[in-house]
């Protein structure tokens, strides 16, 4: 009779080497898509190898960002639907890069769990390269962690780290923002990655709803609704600035008409804005001019939460903010709607002291 195969000692304690090779073995042909001419070498060395040299850039300026998911996890423990976890790391670090006008070039991840499931991790990596893709950002590494009694049994942890390019001259500081200029917000998906503490105590235990029920007035699951991707905005921000900031650098208004750009995560409208203004300009937001999501609504009607703090924990649906010179705001917002994004004028800046005010 054949002799049983022995089982491994580290495997019997948790952590499963062979399953992990396997299952990186097969990166090197699926993350093809997900790739630059400037990559070196192939997935799964020692370190991720990119050629800066072939870059255009005159004077280059590497750009980076790290973070997370956080409790935004937990909806995907719950329902089972890992690949929108994978966009949302690439994502949010993609879109913290893009404000300075930084072009993404390569990304890596880490991936802390339990234990690999194959059919998780199958699905991060789908989103992490679908991500990727879709900003021409390398998916060049990353680490797989397996710590066995770290994490509870189906949880895992998930951080990126993005490195972009940016041309010293062309980079976005908000330094030329006068009054005058118009606020354009860029639409998000839902809460992106922020706020998931709270929104998930409203809906789950106060409104006592379920993944599968339908948020009020759509037909849009909980979980669907909950777990919509964030949104990337590098693609249309990339074109949006090589048609309208020609000018030979943004430290000078000629030639530019779009002065500064900001992220909306956690802090909202009064707490992204103001990390791009001078001392002598404020911003003033009207919150009238877009209707937030339904979800949102949700959120502060069951929590009872207050018109200052919805807006301070969410996005409201303003993923972005753009501010731009008001004589090419139309140009601008008529650019962003061909590209196919539903941007509309959300504010404008005044005479201030580096602040924001929401008008109701």
């Amino acid at each position: 009779m054949p002799s049983k195969k022995k089982t491994k000692a580290y495997a019997q304690a948790g952590v499963n080497i062979d399953l992990g090779d396997r299952m990186k073995g097969d990166l090197k042909e699926s993350l093809k898509g997900a790739s630059r001419p400037e990559v070196m070498g192939a997935v799964g060395g020692f370190g991720g190898l990119f050629d800066l040299s072939k870059t255009k850039c005159k004077e280059p300026v590497l750009v980076s960002s790290i973070d997370g998911v956080g409790t935004k996890l937990k909806l995907a423990f719950d329902s089972g639907q890992h690949k929108s976890v994978g966009m949302d790391i690439v994502n949010h670090c993609i879109d913290d890069i893009t404000v300075i006008g930084a072009e993404p070039l390569f990304f890596l991840d880490y991936l802390g769990l339990g234990k690999l499931e194959p059919k998780v991790f199958k699905q991060l990596i789908s989103g992490m390269k679908e991500a990727c893709a879709a900003a021409n950002c390398a998916l060049i590494g990353g680490e797989t962690a397996q710590l066995p009694g770290f994490y509870q049994p189906g949880e895992y942890d998930i951080a990126g780290v993005i490195v972009g390019i940016a041309e010293k001259k062309k980079m976005l500081s908000g330094s030329t923002i006068r009054p005058g200029d118009v606020v354009i917000g860029l639409p998000s998906n839902g809460l992106h990655t922020n706020g998931y503490t709270l929104a998930r105590k409203v809906v789950f235990e106060k409104a006592k709803l379920k993944g599968s029920d339908l948020v009020p007035g759509t037909r849009q699951s909980v979980f669907k609704a909950l777990q919509a991707p964030h949104t990337n905005y590098a693609p249309l921000v990339q074109s949006l600035l090589k048609a309208f900031n020609t000018g030979r650098s943004s430290a000078f208004r000629k030639g530019n008409a779009i002065f500064g750009i900001a992220h909306i995560t956690g802090g909202g409208f009064c707490g992204n804005i103001p990390r791009i203004l001078h001392s002598k300009v404020d911003i003033e937001i009207d919150t009238n001019s877009w209707k937030p999501l339904p979800i949102f609504k949700l959120i502060g009607e069951k929590g009872k939460i207050d018109f200052d703090e919805m807006y301070e924990v969410f996005n409201m649906g303003m993923g972005m903010t753009l501010c731009v010179d008001a004589s090419q705001a139309d140009s601008v917002l008529a650019a962003c709607h061909k590209f196919g994004c539903k941007a509309v004028a959300i504010g404008k800046a005044v005479k201030g002291e580096g602040k924001v005010s929401l008008k109701r």
